[in-house]
C-alpha cells in the first residue's frame, strides 16, 4: 500500500504519493484506490448513493499533459464521453499557455482528464462565447476568473480521482495563479451535482452552448469557499460517512502546501 511509504522522498498522507521534487514528465500526485464497476461520476447519478463493486487496486496518476501523445489521449476521452451524450465536440487538446491539462490515468490508460483555462485578455475563457456578459460582470468586480473545461471521467474511475483532478486544477488556478472565481458551463442535468458535491451555485438560466450544440447554465464558485471545505474535510475520505460532497476525497490541506511548493519551484 502507497499509504504506508515514507521517505525524505515522498511525503504520503493516507494513500497519497506526492514526491517531493517534481519534473514535468513525473506524476504530479499519484494514489491508490479501488477501480470499481460503478461509481458516481459527472451528472451520470440524482441519487445520493451509487452502489459500487470493488474489483482491486490499483495506482492512478495525475499528470501535466505536456506532449502530443498525452494531448491526443486526453482528446479521446473527452469526445468518447462527451459523443456518448449526444454532445457534438471536435476539438483537441491543443497547445495554449492559459491553458493547463490535466490526466489521470491507470496502467498507461487515461481515465479522466480536465483544463483549466486561464482568463486572458486576448484569448478569453471558453464560456465567454456564450455568457460573454456574466463573465464581464465578475470582472467588473475584480474576480480573477478561470474555467475548468473538458471534464471527462470514466464511468469505472472511483472518486477519488475527479477529486484529484479537481484538486490540482484547483491549487493551480487558486494558489498558483491568484484566481479568486472559477465557472462553468454545464448541462441543466448535471448543475445539481455540481451544486451539492461542489458548491457551486447558479449565476446564469439556461442557454444554448454552441461548442456542442447543447442546453447550458452558467455555474459560478468562490474559490475562498473552496479552500474553507478543503481544510475541513480534506483527506478524510471513506472515514467521514456522513458528508456527501466530493471534498473528503480532496488532498488534506498538508498534502496541498506541498504540492503547490513543488509545482511553484517546477516553474508551472
Amino acid at each position: 500500500m502507497l499509504m504506508n511509504t515514507y521517505s525524505r522522498e515522498n511525503i504520503s498522507t493516507k494513500n497519497y504519493v506526492i514526491p517531493s521534487k517534481y519534473k514535468q514528465d513525473e506524476a504530479i500526485v499519484s494514489f491508490d484506490s479501488p477501480y470499481s464497476l460503478k461509481d458516481l461520476g459527472l451528472g451520470q447519478s440524482n441519487s445520493d448513493v451509487a452502489p459500487e463493486r470493488f474489483i482491486d487496486q490499483q495506482v492512478f496518476n495525475i499528470r501535466l499533459v505536456n506532449s502530443e501523445k498525452k494531448r491526443e489521449k486526453a482528446s479521446l476521452l473527452v469526445n468518447k464521453k462527451y459523443s456518448w451524450r449526444g454532445y457534438s465536440v471536435d476539438e483537441r487538446v491543443k497547445i495554449n499557455p492559459n491553458r493547463i491539462t490535466l490526466i489521470a490515468e491507470t496502467e498507461g490508460k487515461v481515465v479522466g482528464t480536465l483544463t483549466l483555462c486561464l482568463d486572458d485578455t486576448n484569448t478569453k475563457l471558453p464560456a465567454d462565447e456564450n455568457f460573454g456578459d456574466k463573465l464581464e460582470e465578475l470582472r467588473s468586480q475584480n474576480r480573477k476568473i478561470s474555467e475548468p473545461s473538458r471534464l471527462a471521467i470514466d464511468d469505472k474511475a472511483p472518486k477519488r480521482v475527479l477529486a484529484a483532478l479537481l484538486h490540482i486544477a484547483y491549487i493551480y488556478a487558486h494558489n498558483i495563479h491568484g484566481c479568486t472565481s472559477w465557472i462553468a458551463e454545464v448541462n441543466p442535468r448535471h448543475s445539481r451535482f455540481y451544486k451539492r458535491m461542489l458548491g457551486f451555485q447558479e449565476m446564469e438560466k439556461e442557454r444554448t452552448c454552441t461548442r456542442v450544440c447543447a442546453p447550458a447554465v452558467l455555474l459560478t464558485l468562490d474559490l475562498a469557499y473552496m479552500a474553507e471545505q478543503i481544510k475541513k474535510l480534506g483527506g478524510l475520505m471513506e472515514q467521514y460517512g456522513k458528508e456527501k460532497s466530493y471534498y473528503p476525497y480532496f488532498f488534506s490541506s498538508y498534502d496541498e502546501r506541498g504540492i503547490t511548493k513543488r509545482l511553484k519551484a517546477g516553474g508551472n
